[in-house]
């Protein structure tokens, strides 16, 4: 199994009464916020926690999540020892061997192609787990999802059409920015810029900020607007109109970098704030008055936001449309301009070398990376065993009502976490104990600077490693070569073997205090050279033409705007709008929805909907009161939180609880093929549209999850 012996006595400080410092990275993989800790150990136990001064990118903070540390590895929640179904809900201990064994089995009865590897942010905890589930996926040629495909995926496809996909870094906003508009962006997903926007408001920056509720960023910010749900598209093309009509775009950027000003222009030329102001509920003067601001006040930084925004079905054409305002204002290629801090480096990528051999991967049958393939390739006969990496897949996954009805028709299902999860009760036929960052040696790349892991403890019981277990598996099922590394430190020598890294080494690291600076640029495209086939930022696409998509930038009505604005419902049962998004006291549904850590638990012991004093008073709904949410595919419960910080019309949850995905919406929204194997993004996105339009009243009955 994985061993510490050298890495604990090459990375430990030791002190006087037997303590020993270790220095490294949260786990929690909520990028682009990682944060540095310093985590005492005594008798193999974390005795205290605390934020790394030291450490460049998070300076000392940590925020509740990070530290929970000592809770999360010693949590008598934990699994400990491999776990097998019997007879219904009652679980059987048995031994690895006998785990291992009844996998591979399984894998060579169902046939490669059957089978189904899910690895999400759980498996990420220390940089290795994802990049090495994917080398096994291509060289044992079986099905695979990304994780990644829950929150950003539609986002970055309107970045990409447009060709802006590399940001800014959070310093360079900090240092240079004098306008910062958070477009669906909020501090509790992001506390590291969170820090860095304050740094660039009291430097005398301008904070705007755009969402469909009042969140932490709004009350720091100088401007708000709150939009109705799924309209963004409509209101970035009136600021458009606006900045264009008024004379405000930057004819020399335009003149020399984008292509199709002319279209746009007159694309827009109808698209007034008027227009826009009863598609959005924003008014003309609030529309104008944001767009001349936005144009005016240069450098100007957009920071744009995942979990909501970009999740639902018209999310590709609200960041397509947003991500047109840079270019037309020359806020690109220059200090303080751009798209801040997201999933991407500028001029980086993630800092790390390929492992996952593609070129390895045999020729096979295999579906797309999408959500909705999942259930249906089920369903089908063609995935029969699904091994999930980190995953609590039933609380992430839209429509999963109809998921876990076709899950518990498999042959298989195996979970590998550190705690039990609604997945695992209700459909995993295994449970396998995982280990935590803290027992794992690895590596992470913040956007800029990469920081070594050390090991800091022993696996709790017999918990083992995703690289531990990918190992047995492909000894098992005769994967030559896929580990050729004498160890983990070797691996990560072999991952940081990347131009941005400069060819430090785990040795070199230790020797900088187990961290390096990236060999990036802060601003994004330097060379103004972009992420498209001309070069150049396109208004116009003739990229989008060839997929069969609206060359320029456009709204569509989703089916719930439609439902807010008009007198002839489309679903008068189900009137109110769902929009999710991130709390700083969870991420996803780590950690049982953060139920098996004490703090997290007492931070948020159930769901919340926060639902408009007006809506609330039709429904007879009150404070506090347990509320059911209902549509025609599922239901879930909650505690109602009467707050006009919420559109009327809008209902809001934090993301990661079970049961509320009974209610959202797999639908695929753009045509399979431009999906993956296009080119048009780096990486397959699992599009889902996770609309939802919900009926909320008191609840009736005990609570039941």
């Amino acid at each position: 199994r994985d061993g510490m012996t050298n890495t604990q006595a090459k990375s430990a400080t030791p002190g006087g009464d037997g303590r020993r410092l270790v220095r490294t990275m949260c786990g929690i993989w909520c990028h682009p916020t990682m944060c540095g800790m310093e985590v005492e150990v005594r008798d193999g136990r974390v005795v205290n926690v605390r934020g790394d001064h030291t450490n460049p990118d998070s300076k000392g903070f940590l925020c509740i999540r990070g530290q929970s540390a000592p809770e999360i590895v010693h949590s008598p929640h934990r699994l400990r020892r491999p776990l097998l179904r019997r007879d219904g809900d009652k679980w059987e201990t048995i031994t690895w061997e006998q785990a291992l064994d009844l996998i591979a089995e399984r894998m060579i009865a169902a046939g490669r192609e059957r089978v189904g590897l899910w690895v999400a942010h759980g498996a990420q905890q220390n940089g290795l787990g994802v990049r090495l589930a994917n080398r096994f996926s291509n060289m044992y040629g079986c099905q695979r999802w990304l994780g990644a495909i829950f929150c950003w995926g539609f986002g970055a496809a309107g970045l990409a059409l447009t060709g802006i996909l590399n940001v800014h870094t959070k310093e360079d906003l900090a240092a240079n920015s004098r306008y910062v508009l958070l477009w669906g962006a909020n501090f509790a997903g992001q506390p590291h810029t969170a820090r860095n926007v304050m740094a660039a408001k009291k430097r005398g920056a301008r904070l705007a900020t755009i969402d469909c509720r009042v969140s932490e960023a709004a009350r720091q910010s100088d401007d708000v607007l709150l939009v109705r749900p799924g309209t963004d598209a409509a209101l970035a093309l009136a600021m458009i109109h606006v900045i264009i009509a008024e004379g405000l775009h930057d004819t020399a950027f335009i003149e020399q970098h984008t292509v199709g000003f002319a279209e746009l222009a007159e694309h827009v030329r109808d698209k007034t704030p008027e227009w826009a102001a009863s598609i959005t509920g924003v008014s003309p003067a609030d529309i104008r008055e944001m767009a001349r601001a936005y144009a005016t006040t240069k450098p100007a930084v957009l920071v744009v936001g995942a979990s909501s925004m970009a999740k639902s079905a018209n999310g590709w054409l609200s960041t397509r449309a947003i991500s047109c305002l840079p270019a037309l204002t020359g806020n690109l290629g220059i200090p303080g301009g751009g798209i801040g801090p997201r999933h991407a480096a500028a001029c980086s990528g993630d800092g790390l070398a390929d492992i996952t051999a593609p070129e390895t991967r045999p020729p096979g049958d295999y579906f797309r990376q999408q959500m909705s393939y999942l259930p249906e390739a089920v369903s089908e006969g063609k995935l029969r065993v699904l091994l999930i990496l980190g995953s609590n897949l039933l609380s992430m996954f839209p429509d999963s009502s109809r998921l876990e009805e076709t899950l518990r028709g498999l042959d298989l299902v195996v979970t590998h976490d550190l705690f039990l999860t609604e997945t695992t009760r209700r459909v995993a036929h295994l449970a396998l104990p995982g280990t935590s960052w803290l027992e794992e040696q690895g590596v992470r790349c913040t956007n800029t600077y990469v920081h070594l892991m050390e090991q800091a403890l022993e696996p709790v019981g017999e918990a083992r490693s995703n690289t531990w277990v990918l190992k047995e598996m492909a000894r098992r099922l005769g994967i030559d070569g896929f580990y050729p590394w004498r160890d983990h430190e070797d691996v990560i020598n072999a991952l940081l073997r990347h131009p941005a890294t400069g060819g430090v080494t785990v040795s070199d690291l230790r020797c900088q205090g187990g961290r390096a600076p990236l060999a990036i640029s802060h601003v994004a495209y330097p060379d103004f050279k972009f992420h498209t086939p001309s070069g150049k930022v396109e208004f116009w696409s003739q990229r989008c033409v060839e997929m069969g998509l609206p060359p320029l930038p456009e709204y569509h009505p989703p089916k719930a705007d439609e439902t807010l604005r008009s007198q002839q419902s489309l679903s008068p049962r189900y009137p109110l709008v769902l929009r999710t998004g991130r709390s700083i006291g969870h991420f996803h549904s780590f950690y049982d929805e953060g139920r098996a850590v004490s703090t997290l638990a007492r931070l948020n012991p159930v769901p919340v909907v926060w639902i408009h004093p007006s809506d609330a008073g039709k429904r007879g709904v009150k404070d506090g009161d347990d509320v059911t949410a209902r549509n025609e595919r599922g239901e879930f419960r909650a505690q109602a939180r009467v707050t006009a910080d919420v559109l009327p019309g809008v209902v809001w949850l934090r993301s990661g609880w079970f049961g509320m995905n009974r209610v959202t919406s797999a639908e695929r929204t753009l045509p399979d093929h431009i999906v993956d194997g296009t080119g048009w993004l780096p990486f397959p996105f699992g599009q889902a549209s996770y609309e939802a339009l919900v009926e909320v009243t008191p609840a009736v009955g005990a609570h039941t999850r």
